[in-house]
C-alpha cells in the first residue's frame, strides 16, 4: 500500500456555477466515487474506482491524504469504531484502521471477481453493508472495458460475513440510500436510467420487491445519490452536469448544475451537516481542465442525514 501526502491548491468555482460549488481538491481521478464524512476527524473520504486510490481530505489544513491498493476502490463507510473504516474492492470487503493504515483480511469476496466487480454502498439503519456489483469494466492498468451484461447485483453483509441477494439482472447497481425514517430503500441502475424503492425492515434486514421512484429523466444516468433531512433523495447525474433533488414523491424538485459533465455520487458533512461533497469523474471530450475529476463542496439549507455505521 502506497501513501501520498499532499497540499492540493483550491481553484475558483466555475462561472455561472448555480450553487457556488467550489473545487476543494484537484486529484483528477478517473473515477472519483464513494464519498463519507468522517465526524471524529473532520475530514472527507472518498475513492477513485480505476487508480485504486482512496483519498482524505481534512477540513482543519485542506491536506489530502492518499493510499493506493491493490484492487479497485469503490466505496468506503464507517463503522462503530470510529478508527476502523469498511473499504469495498473490486472483489472484496476489508476494515482499514485510519491510523495504522492496515487492512484486514477480507470479511467478503467476490466469488465472481474479476469477471464482476463491486460498486456502490452503504450501511443501512440495520448496521448491516448494502452493496452492489456490476460487470467489471476496469482492467488491471485502470482502463475501461465496456458494460455489456446485466450482471449486477444487489447484496447485504453483515460483521459474520453472512450475505444475502436481494436482486439480480442490473447494469451497474448505483445510489444506496434510506428514507429519513429508515423504512425505504433506494437504489438505482445506471444503465436503466431507474432509481427504485423498496420497503426496508430493519429488524430482518429485508426488503420487498422493488417499484420504480423516478426513470427516463433527460439529463445524463444516475449514479450516488445522498438523503437530506426532508427526505429529499439528491442524486448525481452521470454525463448530465448536474445534480437533480428529487421529492420524496419522485417528482424533481431542482436541478443543480455542476461545472464537470460526470458528477459521480455526493454526501453530507461538515459540522452541521450542511455542507454537499461532490466526487466526480474525468470527462475526456470535455474542456474541463484542473477541475475534472475534482472533489468539489457546496453549501445547503437543508442537513443531510448522519451516515449509519457497520455494526461490529
Amino acid at each position: 500500500m502506497v501513501l501520498l501526502m499532499e497540499r492540493i491548491p483550491l481553484i475558483d468555482p466555475a462561472p455561472g456555477s448555480e450553487r457556488n460549488m467550489h473545487c476543494i481538491a484537484a486529484t483528477k481521478d478517473v473515477c472519483g466515487e464513494g464519498a463519507v464524512w468522517h465526524p471524529e476527524e473532520s475530514a472527507i473520504y472518498w475513492t477513485d474506482i480505476n487508480r485504486r486510490l482512496l483519498h482524505r481530505y481534512q477540513l482543519s489544513n485542506s491536506d489530502v491524504a492518499t493510499w493506493q491498493f491493490d484492487q479497485p476502490v469503490t466505496a468506503v463507510v464507517l463503522t462503530e469504531d470510529p478508527e476502523q473504516l469498511l473499504i469495498v474492492l473490486g472483489g472484496s470487503v476489508i476494515f482499514w484502521n485510519t491510523k495504522s493504515y492496515r487492512s484486514s483480511a477480507p470479511i467478503f469476496q467476490l466469488s465472481s471477481w474479476p469477471v464482476t466487480r463491486c460498486n456502490d454502498a452503504r450501511v443501512g439503519p440495520d448496521g448491516a453493508l448494502w452493496f452492489g456489483t456490476m460487470q467489471n469494466n476496469v482492467r488491471s492498468d485502470g482502463s475501461e472495458i465496456a458494460i455489456t451484461q446485466n450482471l449486477g447485483e444487489l447484496l447485504c453483509l453483515d460483521v459474520s460475513g453472512r450475505t444475502q441477494v436481494w436482486q439480480t439482472g442490473i447494469g451497474i447497481a448505483n445510489t444506496v440510500v434510506w428514507s429519513t425514517s429508515g423504512d425505504r430503500l433506494f437504489f438505482g441502475d445506471t444503465l436503466r436510467n431507474c432509481i427504485y424503492v423498496s420497503a426496508f425492515d430493519i429488524s430482518l434486514s429485508s426488503i420487498s420487491q422493488p417499484v420504480t421512484f423516478t426513470q427516463g429523466f433527460s439529463r445524463g444516468l444516475p449514479d450516488g445519490s445522498a438523503m437530506d433531512s426532508q427526505g429529499y433523495l439528491w442524486n448525481c447525474r452521470y454525463g448530465g452536469g448536474c445534480i437533480v433533488r428529487f421529492a420524496p414523491d419522485g417528482s424533481v424538485a431542482e436541478v443543480i448544475e455542476t461545472p464537470v459533465k460526470n458528477p459521480t455520487t455526493c454526501a453530507f458533512g461538515g459540522l452541521d451537516l450542511k455542507t454537499l461533497y461532490i466526487t466526480s469523474a474525468i470527462a475526456p471530450d470535455t474542456q474541463e481542465g484542473e477541475i475534472g475529476g475534482a472533489l468539489f463542496e457546496m453549501q445547503v439549507d437543508v442537513a443531510g442525514l448522519p451516515s449509519n455505521r457497520f455494526r461490529l
